[in-house]
């Protein structure tokens, strides 16, 4: 199942590496909730929770390099 999710992004900034190289980083984040994909498997715990929460948080860091 494909559907577009909406992140959280923030830039990081433009820097010159020791070569020369320009490069752009940013960071992102986001919540999405799995059943939303159909990703419905969970597992009952002797504790009372499940195993999988539906709740499913991304984060990252990306670089680019202008060539």
């Amino acid at each position: 199942m494909t559907k577009p999710i909406t992140l959280d992004v923030d830039f990081g900034g433009i820097a010159v590496d020791p070569w020369g190289n320009s490069k752009v980083g940013y960071t992102f984040s986001g919540k999405i909730n799995r059943s939303d994909f159909g990703l419905t498997w969970n597992a009952a715990l002797e504790t009372g929770g499940v195993m999988v929460s539906e709740e499913v948080k991304i984060a990252g860091d990306i670089q680019f390099s202008k060539s």
